[in-house]
């Protein structure tokens, strides 16, 4: 019987979810004003989550705090069990293994696709220039860009450079992957392509934590939605549960002022 428990008790261990986030009273202020007034968020390895609320929540601040772009003046960030926050901490080095894709596509425009794509694994993780090349290819293809690879960013549609974006924080294979509204510069006919590119990437395993404002998209593809307002976590749940049955009135509010819109 013994022997028995102890093959559950090692089962339930190998199923319990690594968490790989873990942020604790994250407060950044900008002189008098407090952009992030305590967020408290966890995320386990492989899962999405997805950030909402108005403009001015906090979201975009939050991922630049998280990729140790912004200084964070109170609280921790725990990431693969490591206080980042630590005044000692190479962001650099914190850096290789985050992946941050922002509104803008922020390309380089004198690089072509595929050179955008094997910067970083060459100049940052010491790949070789063939191996980034084979690597960059097989995920150019894969999302439908390989005939683009030697297009500058100038010659692409905004879709296509939103891809190439991901694509390129991708090839660094990251732990955790930070997307900032990524479709909010698109126009609504190229949206779809990045959406879908973002949900394969999910069905790979990819953490992901996204701020976005589209809500059918946080429904279907995020394990859990959080609503941020005033700087801080809301209310946060199951992604169809908050989104269709939220608790909070300022949840309710926000849902119903934004599809009024």
């Amino acid at each position: 019987m013994s022997g028995s428990a102890t093959g559950t008790a090692a089962d339930d261990v190998a199923a319990t979810p690594l968490e790989l986030l873990r942020v604790e009273g994250l407060r950044k202020r900008y002189g008098r004003h407090d952009v992030l007034s305590g967020i408290d968020l966890s995320m386990c390895a492989g899962e999405v989550v997805c950030l909402i609320g108005s403009s001015g929540s906090g979201k975009s601040t939050l991922l630049r705090c998280l990729d140790l772009l912004e200084r964070v003046d109170d609280g921790t960030v725990w990431f693969e069990g490591v206080d980042v926050t630590d005044p000692r901490t190479d962001p650099d080095v914190v850096r290789r293994r985050i992946g941050l894709v922002f509104q803008a596509y922020n390309l380089f425009p004198h690089l072509s696709v595929l050179g955008n794509v094997t910067l970083a694994p060459r100049r940052v993780h010491g790949r070789r220039r063939g191996d980034a090349q084979e690597q960059a290819m097989a995920l150019l293809d894969r999302f439908g860009l390989a005939d683009k690879a030697q297009a500058y960013p100038d010659n692409l549609s905004g879709g296509q450079q939103q891809r190439v974006a991901l694509v390129r924080a991708v090839a660094t294979r990251p732990r955790l992957l930070l997307l900032d509204e990524v479709t909010s510069a698109l126009d609504p006919e190229l949206v779809g392509e990045v959406l879908a590119m973002v949900a394969e990437l999910k069905d790979d395993g990819m953490t992901m934590l996204i701020a976005t404002h589209e809500l059918s998209f946080a429904r279907d593809v995020a394990d859990r939605v959080c609503f941020l307002h005033a700087g801080a976590v809301h209310e946060q749940g199951d992604a169809r549960q908050l989104l269709d049955f939220p608790r909070e009135p300022r949840t309710r509010d926000f849902l119903r002022r934004f599809h009024a819109r």
